[in-house]
């Protein structure tokens, strides 16, 4: 496979057919974000494209589903990822469904007409990482989207009936923006309510801006009850207006929750309520398990 730099794929695409399409990320400028520093951004060719999915295909694996990579495959003009999609298809009769990160950018330039093309030929799904709902923390991390627009992509996505996996940041905003960011962040998602979200804890990666400001002291990253706190109130303010997995099962989190919502919402915040009130870290994930 023609792999170059970092791959990196949601934790429910383990098992998925992983194709890289481009390199990099079209944006790279996310504070907290290191994976891609360093790469130009750049769409990969078409020829070796679909060399690398005529070597997965030739693997013999009943491959159910398949994920394009890297950071942002949804900024390519719609007949080439067309073209990309149905290949695979036609490739792997069996994979029913194709999933992609999308930033807002790539997402808002895509009208309904050709996200519903997109569905048509088989994108399945769209994972995009929100990381906030509060604007002075997107603005802080320099994500480059505001709420508002994060809205109307999940509008569009949801109408042209692709899957949405929306994915936020526990501890972005600091000790100082803890509360504000979880509140703001929590009722974000449930404005939205796409069909799963996700709560990851972030990581502080030398290569990142972030992490030089932890270094200076300018950013102070709650502790691990602080982050879970974070958690119920963004889970207590998430009032969903239809049917939402959500999940803090990744590997950098604390607590693993796995949870419909609404209807098993409460029962996680009695859940978080005890941990949180008792101290009790003999539930929580060591620190030597967790990582990206």
């Amino acid at each position: 496979m023609n792999y170059e730099g970092n791959i990196i794929r949601p934790p429910s695409e383990a098992q998925s057919m992983i194709i890289q399409v481009t390199v990099g990320c079209s944006h790279n400028r996310c504070t907290f974000c290191g994976t891609y520093k360093g790469y130009s951004f750049r769409i990969k060719d078409m020829k070796t494209i679909k060399a690398d999915i005529d070597e997965a295909s030739s693997w013999g694996i009943p491959f159910q589903r398949a994920f394009l990579t890297d950071g942002d495959v949804l900024i390519l003009p719609t007949k080439d990822l067309i073209e990309i999609i149905q290949y695979i298809r036609k490739k792997n009769p069996r994979i029913s469904r194709i999933g992609v990160y999308a930033n807002t950018k790539a997402i808002l330039k895509k009208s309904l007409d050709e996200l519903k093309e997109l569905r048509d030929a088989g994108l399945g799904i769209v994972y995009q990482g929100i990381e906030s709902g509060n604007i002075d923390v997107l603005r802080k991390i320099k994500k480059g989207a505001f709420p508002h627009k994060q809205r109307e992509c999940a509008e569009k996505i949801i109408k042209a009936g692709i899957l949405l996996s929306q994915t936020v940041l526990l501890g972005i905003g600091g000790i100082e923006k803890s509360r504000e960011h979880a509140i703001d962040t929590g009722k974000h998602l449930g404005d939205m309510s796409p069909d799963y979200a996700s709560a990851l804890t972030v990581m502080l990666l030398p290569n990142t801006q972030l992490y030089r400001e932890y270094r200076a002291g300018t950013f102070r990253l709650p502790d691990k009850f602080g982050l879970l706190e974070e958690l119920r109130l963004l889970i207590e303010h998430m009032n969903v207006h239809r049917p939402c997995l959500f999940t803090s099962n990744h590997a950098s989190n604390y607590l693993p929750i796995r949870a419909n919502f609404p209807q098993e919402r409460d029962a996680v915040l009695r859940v978080l309520d005890r941990i949180v009130r008792n101290r009790d870290d003999s539930v929580l994930r060591p620190e030597f398990m967790r990582a990206l």
